[in-house]
């Protein structure tokens, strides 16, 4: 009996020896097969940093909302502290915008797919952050600085044309201009905004490391802006 006891815990502890590896081994092979940063990227386009960056941050945004407008205006004003900030803390920061308010918020606001469409337009011709940082600025400075939220009415009656306008301003052709007035980019930004509408809740939505949280106050500047990344870093 004492042999046949023996033998059972020998055996229970052999067994249980093989789980702990076969475990280990499972968090190994996961482990090594978790895609790198630049296999989660959306668009190379859209990004700012190096590729094989130590951090990840991704900021979900939607060109019709005040408060996303708010945070990425700060960054435009600071594009040089921005820069040296992604350089010395190993940051590659992701916009991924689409027309997430017109395809899931209360009020559907057409000029969210309107600059959606046409800031997709412009990356597709090597002109992403030359775009979507004038069109920040033109919103932020002639619509919400001053009004907030209660310029979004007025906001929401521009039409193509506004968006067509600011593409003139950093170099783009007719070409650009009838891909925006035919939508040619609309499939892609409307299955980004489902993509979103797993990933985001709310507008802005930031995924700084292991950092989310959402929103953001059209009072704040780059100094809260350095309080959510410092806070991603030490995610």
């Amino acid at each position: 009996m004492e042999k046949k006891s023996k033998v059972s815990s020998i055996l229970r502890i052999g067994g249980l020896s093989i789980v702990v590896v076969a475990i280990v081994a499972a968090i190994a092979v996961s482990m090594n097969n978790k895609p790198t940063v630049a296999e989660r990227i959306w668009y190379d386009e859209m990004t700012l940093g190096e590729k094989d960056a130590e951090n990840y941050f991704v900021i979900y945004s939607d060109i019709a909302c005040p408060y996303c407008i708010a945070f990425e205006n700060a960054l435009v004003e600071h594009h040089d502290e921005l820069m040296k900030y992604l350089a010395a803390n190993n940051i590659l920061l992701e916009v991924r915008l689409s027309d997430f308010l017109y395809e899931f918020g209360e009020s559907n606001p057409i000029e969210s797919r309107y600059g959606a469409v046409a800031t997709y337009c412009a990356k597709d011709r090597g002109k992403f952050w030359d775009y979507y940082n004038l069109a920040v600025t033109k919103v932020w400075n002639e619509y919400f600085k001053d009004a907030g939220k209660a310029a979004f009415t007025e906001f929401n009656k521009l039409g193509t044309d506004y968006w067509v306008e600011i593409g003139e301003k950093v170099g783009l052709s007719d070409d650009f201009a009838r891909c925006v007035e035919n939508g040619e980019t609309l499939d892609v930004v409307k299955a980004d905004a489902k993509k979103m509408s797993r990933l985001a809740s709310g507008m802005p939505y930031f995924k700084f490391n292991d950092y989310v949280l959402s929103g953001f106050d059209l009072s704040w500047g780059w100094e809260y802006v350095k309080m959510y990344f410092d806070a991603g870093l030490k995610s």
